[in-house]
């Protein structure tokens, strides 16, 4: 038995231990309890989970597991279930439950597309208080509220978040920041004002004109980047380079010893090939000037052009019914006059096919003899190291699907672009020229065009291309007004009946990829909804018309409209080169008095002497002088190919625009906007 004083001793010991238990538990009593559950930290369950948790939980627990649940939901799409939990949080928070809070109403009135209120709340949180999981959610945030529009702060937003992420989230802000900056324009970028202490940003823009310096040759490009990854060692760049730029510093110059050029020689689309063939046999040979001569004045051009008599041939894109799947496509549907007047050549950047000849041995290979399979097949026996062609459609689709070792620059787009390493597409379509005019019109700030255009699948692609365009660009859908034949089109004008300026919208289904949403830095927002549009619209706010027809059709269609709308319309006028053909004398440019009009530089006096000798080798048929300048363009790109491939930014002042490569490696192609003006042409303002 131990002694009394012992026992004593002890109890002694273990009496402030009681009563410190005591004072704790009367204090959770009177309080909420502290809960253990981690609202600032990354969500590793599902939404089941996070609700199940909800249910079994009764203290102040319970609305920790309810925000974590909401942010599960939001993570998994489901918003309309997020919204419910949103409804039935209480109404007292804490200071920390409150700024997760801000955070998620923000992201699901992003999900409702009301960007204005999610930034509003956006400005009512406390960055300092946040947990680093939640500062990424936050930038990511700003982020979305920039819509993808290119700015001084989104890539502050970028910048600020970079250092919270790791893995290919970190890798993707890297890849986006870039992205914002490419997308500026040299002014725009060289306009920002910068701290002297963002020394980050700093280190980005010198990044962007190192590039921009140096985009056009690959080795002068990687040696470049090295030199500012020593200047900017800490800069997350310097670290681990943007995607496209780290593709570009693996660049090696593709072989061109051997190139096999895949054309139909025979049938109905030789003469379009022999065009093609002859640029590009030009341009290998150094056939070309070797730079562009000054334009003619436009009262030159148009005495010229009025002595013109037109050839009058066959259309290369009426060649095939509209539509065909192996139509040759070219930008108009018929034969044209070099008389639009541009800028002085010294003004103008030097044609990039002005090369000197090469030692490249080129073999033609007919794809209408045998099939593209056996051709492909020959051209890779004899050594060919580079191929350009084929030419028709289809052949180019099974060129895609073949999973060919050798590197091919197409000469169509098949419907469904497929994205090969080894391929390229180089096209002249009516598509093309359709985007083209979007941009043009978009940046003279036209904002509800209508487009007049055939009664015919034709009509159909430009009409598509147009409209998918513009709505990239923010705008909203555009009009159409089909037309028929011109004996239908005489028969208004007989009938007094005239042209008004209106249409029904055009529907245009976006794209699947675009349709599921985005994921930004973890946060999944979804696609904007499709409004529904009217089933048809008045004019009363048209700003400009897209005419894509002929010469015949343009001079019945303009006074159609002066009809309806009278000569002074607000509407500015806009046409295709399809409607720019020969022997238009100066009665017709002064009815066509304000219209403006797009095609390819060399029809658009770039180089007067190369359209000259051009024009008399093909006897004026302007068609084939297009696809002729796609020759000269397609030895150019052939020449480039890794470097158009792998270098971003890399682009071409070619005879057919000036060309360019997107992800996909399609070649998009920029236009000349020419301008009717008191009876001459003059370059579009």
């Amino acid at each position: 038995m131990l002694p009394s004083k012992v026992v004593r001793h002890k109890a002694g010991r273990f009496v402030p231990v009681l009563l410190a238990g005591l004072i704790l538990a009367a204090c959770s009593g009177q309080g909420p309890q502290t809960s253990n559950v981690n609202i600032q930290g990354p969500i590793t369950g599902g939404s089941d989970y996070y609700l199940q948790q909800v249910q079994q939980s009764s203290d102040d627990s319970r609305t920790d597991w309810q925000l974590l649940a909401i942010r599960a939901l939001m993570k998994e799409g489901k918003y309309p279930q997020a919204g419910q939990q949103l409804n039935l949080l209480p109404s007292q928070l804490s200071d920390t439950q409150q700024q997760e809070l801000l955070l998620l109403k923000s992201q699901f009135l992003f999900s409702q597309q009301n960007v204005p209120g999610a930034t509003q709340l956006l400005n009512q949180v406390k960055v300092d208080d946040l947990s680093k999981e939640q500062q990424a959610r936050y930038y990511g945030l700003q982020i979305a509220a920039a819509q993808g529009k290119p700015s001084l702060t989104l890539l502050r937003a970028y910048i600020a978040q970079e250092p919270l992420l790791s893995g290919d989230d970190r890798q993707k802000n890297i890849d986006a920041t870039w992205q914002t900056l490419t997308q500026m324009t040299p002014q725009e970028a060289s306009s920002l004002v910068i701290n002297a202490d963002e020394n980050t940003l700093q280190g980005w823009l010198d990044l962007l004109n190192v590039w921009r310096a140096n985009a056009q040759d690959g080795e002068m490009l990687k040696s470049a980047l090295k030199d500012w990854q020593t200047r900017y060692p800490q800069n997350p760049a310097a670290k681990t380079l943007p995607t496209p730029l780290s593709q570009a510093q693996n660049y090696t110059k593709a072989s061109t010893s051997t190139i096999a050029l895949l054309l139909p020689l025979n049938g109905q689309a030789q003469v379009f090939a022999s065009a093609i063939q002859k640029g590009f046999n030009d341009a290998k040979n150094g056939a070309l000037n070797a730079a562009p001569q000054p334009a003619a004045q436009p009262a030159t051009q148009s005495a010229a052009a009025d002595s013109a008599q037109p050839a009058n041939p066959p259309a290369a894109a009426e060649s095939a019914p509209a539509g065909e799947a192996n139509a040759v496509v070219s930008p108009a549907a018929a034969a044209i006059t070099p008389e639009a007047a541009q800028q002085p050549a010294a003004a103008q950047p030097q044609p990039a096919a002005s090369a000197p000849s090469s030692s490249a041995q080129v073999k033609v290979y007919d794809t209408s003899s045998q099939s593209i399979q056996q051709v492909m097949q020959q051209a890779q026996q004899d050594g060919a190291t580079l191929v350009v062609g084929p030419l028709l459609k289809n052949n180019v689709e099974t060129v895609a699907n073949s999973q060919t070792p050798l590197n091919v620059l197409a000469l169509n787009a098949p419907e469904q672009i497929q994205n090969h390493p080894n391929i390229c597409y180089f096209a002249l379509s009516p598509e093309d020229e359709a985007r083209d005019a979007a941009h043009h019109m978009w940046n003279q700030g036209k904002r509800q065009p209508l487009l007049l255009v055939p009664r015919s699948s034709f009509g159909d692609r430009v009409v598509n291309a147009f409209a998918q365009e513009w709505q990239k660009m923010g705008g909203s859908a555009p009009l159409q007004q089909r037309f028929g034949s011109t004996a239908e089109l005489k028969q208004g004008i007989n009938s007094g009946a005239g042209i008004t300026l209106s249409g029904t919208p055009v529907n245009v289904q976006p794209a699947a990829a675009d349709s599921q949403g985005v994921t930004i830095a973890g946060l999944n927002i979804p696609a904007p909804q499709q409004q529904s549009e009217p089933a048809a619209a008045s004019g009363g706010g048209v700003d400009s018309v897209y005419i894509v027809s002929t010469q015949d059709e343009l001079q019945l269609i303009k006074p159609m409209i002066a009809m309806r709308t009278g000569s002074r319309s607000a509407a500015s006028l806009y046409a295709s080169s399809r409607s720019y053909q020969a022997g238009a004398g100066p009665d017709f440019r002064l009815e066509m008095e304000g219209l403006q009009f797009s095609d390819i530089p060399l029809l658009s006096g770039r180089n007067p002497a190369l359209m000259q000798r051009a024009a008399q080798s093909f006897n004026n048929d302007y068609s084939l002088v297009r696809l002729y300048a796609m020759g000269i363009d397609a030895w150019t790109l052939a020449n480039s190919f890794n470097q158009m491939r792998q270098t971003p930014g890399f682009t071409i002042d070619g005879n057919t625009g000036k060309l360019s490569a997107n992800q996909d490696c399609v070649i998009n192609r920029t236009l000349s906007w020419s301008q009717y003006r008191q009876g001459e042409i003059v370059p579009a303002s």
